[in-house]
């Protein structure tokens, strides 16, 4: 809790404790101001040079520099730089002819990767930076005697806030009084209802959402006004501790970053196995005679590292990641990173704000009860479209509607709140609960046209000790009525008849028994009641009453009228205000109650039914109260009826073992801290969990920072809290968090799909020449080559392949449509390996495939060896083999798009493979038949029937691994049974 005085030195006293246990006038003499006149302009200038602008800390940038050397601290860019300096040391060894072509492809694919996850980072910020409001916050003070308003970045403590309705609070401070004063401090506590304040001083310390003496930074005044003195600034505020609290809370790396890393050092350790065992086995197989044998023997094994290492994932990777973030964007989902679109794919548990983010953040009334029944209004939020049902039938004429249309219509002139349209969008000023009978009296066809005439003319306010208010409404007529609302309970302690249709009945004990019953039945279901009663006041009319008037038929808005009237009816001021108080609430005629909930967007349930079907739990985490929040949790399906919730209280009185079983069982916590909520993540995450965490408040943030992947509200969500996250909904809609874990699960699918694809080619490309200088003897190789050191690939021919596999292909490999069903399956573990034993086997396979076949082929022209009948030399077999690994590599990514599925399923599905595949047939055609290539790559001419057989023999890579799959299929429906 931050202190409410300044430090050593400053204005304030360093030694005032918490300012909401202190009498408001100990506060001010702390602070030296004079609660009646407030600082003199002298003394603020002074104070704010002493304590700084009333800003929060901004968040820490780094340069340049740092983030592009960032770019190159993969662990698989490293060893690729590590490939560029071998390449370049074996190129001049050899005498440095020409360029090393090789080392410059490595070098241009590492570059192009950290300028395009350099302008991923900078879009996403200017996407993330569009999202802020763009306004200076400004506050109304006392100095020297005069209101005036000033920025909020000039507050300084020892400043008396002036507040009313619609202002933005500037700072923390200690109330001096306050009237009728509710401020919505959802942003800061997650309370989705706003709290009335109360300048009474607290007995004893307590949680911020219960300091009714105090109002706090960042928040907002719905109703009423009061006056403060400021007790904290900046960093000191409540939202500075919060913002202190995220600086020292860690990000973690996601697990896709964690996982390359791993792959990368891996990869690291075989490639250098690789070139060695393959150096040895040649130097020890066919000896070393000279200096250009040693050359051979380095060149060649500096050739199967490239040909190891995939030099084209970290491109890739990025590409497809780029892609992924474009397609989330045009989703109303902006990404900061490019790692963490894959992070949504591996999320396991959601934790979720409920105000705002599974709710509309619009208090809406659902029910009104009278005497008559009940009616259902449908339509959520502000916008004043909805149905009026009864047991699913339509509303009709009679007692029910008279009784409905009463309630609304009184409640909608008893009211402070405005209702406007705004370029289509429907908003409000003041109290949302006011808001809300604006809203539903309007959903009655003719009741807004009833309020024509009528206007204000007086009223005793609402307050806490009273817990209802009342208005004077006169007619044109000069009829007068009294109108009320409040809590139901103290609303029929002033009632003596109960309305009945058009007429109204005696309210008997009986009565008020059923009506506190229903009262009870809506709370219950985490409905805020509030009562509407009225009576005729003959005491007020200018002019004698006519008879037979009803109320009820009178008591609701103009429909057209301008956006103030429209909004609240009957609010104009009459020329001779009547002189109202309490001992006018009396006899009063109770029209009935409504239940007023925030609702759940409509889009959440099936967004949430979704991701349980793909194995994600969801658990609210609210600073609601439990009731509430259970409720709204059963509606979207988030628990069972009746399932159980566990408050901020609750889990401090548990040791740790008890802490980390509630959040293993239960799925809703209510009335909870942001201490909680981070204690929340990181429980989750200890038992291995991968989380997301969604929110918009800025007590959200440090749980967003800490969880594997923040999502905050782009629309509600404050600027602390977008910071904080690593993915921004600008539509603040849950249902797009749900697509973004599709589109992570599909994107993640695609890395595997790269990967098992490059390896694929990598594998054979490494068993090909291995096993080459191995069984040289047996496949004819050492007798039809009069070189000292004999190879079935040339250097120069596996770095061609590198090119043709790790490019086009692989890229098109990355944006492959969804094959199998990515919602179908559980979230993958997160100690599970992006390449996993079940993949390594089916590369192992395609890699002994791709290699068998090869030397077969080079067997079958090669006079001798395995396969006798061949009179070709060793340039044209060679040449036949090199083609054959080829197309056997172009034909690979189809036996790579899915583990289990043919590679015949949406075979046509995928234009860009298509068109990869045959460029790459083009450009090896080319290598074999045009003299300059053939040169370059060591080929020579080939005939129909070495074409033939090269094709022939590539395609045995589908039919092995159709064969794999088959079996594998075969085996995971034998489990299932």
């Amino acid at each position: 809790m931050p202190a409410g005085g300044a430090p050593p030195g400053a204005a304030p006293d360093p030694s005032v404790p918490d300012p909401s246990v202190l009498d408001a006038e100990e506060v001010a003499r702390a602070h030296r101001v004079d609660p009646a006149a407030g600082l003199s302009d002298a003394e603020a200038s002074a104070r704010l040079v002493e304590h700084g602008p009333n800003e929060l800390r901004a968040a820490r940038t780094h340069p340049l520099w740092k983030r592009i050397v960032a770019q190159f601290a993969d662990p698989l860019i490293i060893l690729l730089l590590a490939a560029v300096v071998i390449s370049i040391a074996a190129w001049i060894i050899e005498g440095a002819h020409g360029a090393p072509v090789d080392a410059i492809v490595i070098a241009v694919i590492i570059v192009a990767n950290a300028v395009l996850g350099l302008v991923q980072e900078a879009r996403a910020e200017h996407a993330v930076a569009a999202l802020a409001e763009m306004t200076e916050a400004r506050s109304q003070v006392l100095r020297a005697g005069r209101i005036v308003t000033v920025p909020a970045a000039e507050l300084v403590p020892g400043d008396v806030l002036v507040l009313a309705e619609g202002d933005q609070v500037g700072a923390d401070g200690r109330l001096l009084r306050a009237n009728s004063l509710h401020i919505a401090e959802a942003s800061l506590t997650g309370e989705s209802q706003p709290v009335e304040k109360d300048a009474a001083t607290l007995s004893a310390p307590a949680s911020i959402g219960d300091r009714n003496d105090m109002v706090f930074k960042g928040t907002a005044v719905t109703r009423g006004t009061g006056r403060a003195i400021v007790t904290a600034t900046g960093m000191r505020t409540e939202m500075g501790a919060i913002a202190t609290m995220l600086d020292e809370t860690e990000s973690e790396a996601s697990p896709l970053q964690t996982e390359v890393g791993r792959l990368g050092r891996m990869l690291g350790r075989v490639v250098i196995v690789i070139a060695l065992v393959v150096m040895v086995t040649l130097a020890l197989v066919e000896g070393i005679h000279s200096l250009a044998d040693v050359v051979t023997i380095l060149l060649l094994g500096v050739s199967l590292a490239v040909a190891a290492v995939p030099e084209g994932l970290p491109a890739v990777l990025s590409v497809v990641l780029a892609l992924g973030v474009q397609r989330m964007a045009k989703r109303n989902a902006v990404v900061k990173s490019l790692s963490s679109v894959e992070t949504l794919g591996s999320a396991s548990v959601i934790c979720t704000d409920k105000t705002g983010t599974l709710t509309q953040n619009q208090m809406t009334i659902e029910r009104v009860v009278t005497a008559s029944g009940t009616v259902e209004l449908g339509g959520v939020g502000y916008r004043p479209v909805g149905s009026a049902t009864v047991g699913g039938r339509p509303l009709e004429a009679g007692p029910l509607r008279e009784e409905a249309e009463l309630v609304l219509g009184a409640g909608s002139l008893a009211n402070d709140a405005q209702l406007a349209e705004v370029d289509g969008t429907w908003r409000i000023e003041g109290d949302p609960t006011e808001a809300a009978f604006l809203v539903a009296a309007r959903k009655l066809d003719g009741v807004p046209e009833r309020a024509a005439g009528f206007e204000r003319t007086g009223e005793v306010p609402f307050s806490s000790e009273r817990k209802m208010m009342s208005t004077v409404h006169r007619r044109g007529d000069g009829t007068a009525y009294v109108l009320s609302k409040g809590a139901p309970d103290v609303l029929l302690g002033r009632c003596t008849r109960v309305r009945v249709g058009d007429g109204s009945a005696v309210l008997d004990d009986a009565g008020r028994e059923r009506i506190l019953g229903e009262v009870e039945a809506l709370s219950a279901n985490a409905f805020r009641t509030l009562g509407v009663a009225y009576r005729e006041a003959p005491e007020f009319d200018a002019v004698p009453a006519v008879s037979g008037v009803d109320a009820g038929r009178a008591a609701a808005p103009e429909d057209g009228a301008t956006a103030s009237a429209a909004g609240q009816p009957g609010r104009a001021a009459a020329s001779a205000p009547d002189d109202v108080d309490e001992t006018h609430e009396r006899d009063l005629v109770f029209a009935g109650v409504v239940g007023i909930i925030d609702p759940p967007r409509p889009e959440v349930r099936p967004a949430v039914a979704e991701a349980h079907a793909a194995g994600i739990r969801i658990i609210m985490i609210t600073g609601d109260h439990p009731a509430t929040a259970a409720r709204i949790a059963a509606d979207l399906g988030i628990i069972e009826p009746g399932g159980p919730a566990r408050t901020g209280a609750e889990l401090d009185a548990m040791d740790d073992r008890e802490f980390r079983d509630a959040v293993r069982n239960v799925s809703v916590f209510a009335r909870v801290s942001p201490a909680h909520k981070l204690r929340i993540v990181d429980v989750l995450q200890a038992d291995g969990q991968v989380v997301a965490m969604t929110g918009d408040g800025v007590n959200d943030a440090p749980a967003l920072k800490s969880a594997d992947i923040g999502i905050a509200m782009g629309i509600t969500g404050t600027e602390v809290t977008k910071e904080a996250a690593r993915m921004v909904l600008a539509d603040d809609d849950f249902a797009t968090i749900v697509e973004a874990v599709r589109e992570g699960r599909v994107i993640f699918d695609n890395i595997r799909k790269f990967l098992r694809y490059l390896l694929y080619s990598n594998m054979g490309e490494v068993l090909t020449v291995f096993l080459g200088v191995v069984f040289a003897g047996v496949l004819g190789l050492s007798q039809a080559s009069g070189d000292a050191i004999v190879v079935p690939l040339l250097a120069t021919q596996i770095l061609w392949i590198n090119l043709v596999t790790d490019s086009a292909p692989a890229l098109a490999m990355g944006v492959d449509p969804e094959i199998d069903d990515v919602m179908a399956r559980p979230p993958r573990g997160i100690h599970d390996r992006v390449i996993d034993g079940r993949m390594w086997a089916g590369i192992a396979s395609t890699g002994l495939t791709m290699s068998i076949a090869t030397l077969l082929v080079i067997d079958v022209f090669l006079p001798g060896g395995l396969i006798p009948g061949g009179t070709d030399g060793i340039d044209v077999a060679r040449t036949a083999g090199f083609t054959t690994l080829v197309f056997m590599a172009l034909l690979a990514p189809f036996n790579a798009r899915s583990e289990y599925s043919s590679a015949f399923r949406g075979l046509l599905s995928n234009r860009w493979l298509l068109a990869a595949v045959g460029l790459g047939i083009v450009l090896q055609v080319l290598v074999v038949t045009l003299p300059p290539l053939q040169t370059a790559f060591g080929t020579a001419p080939l005939d129909w029937a070495h074409w033939l057989v090269a094709i022939t023999a590539a395609t045995l890579v589908i039919w092995v691994e159709e064969l794999r799959k088959a079996w594998m299929r075969w085996r995971r429906s034998s489990r299932r049974k």
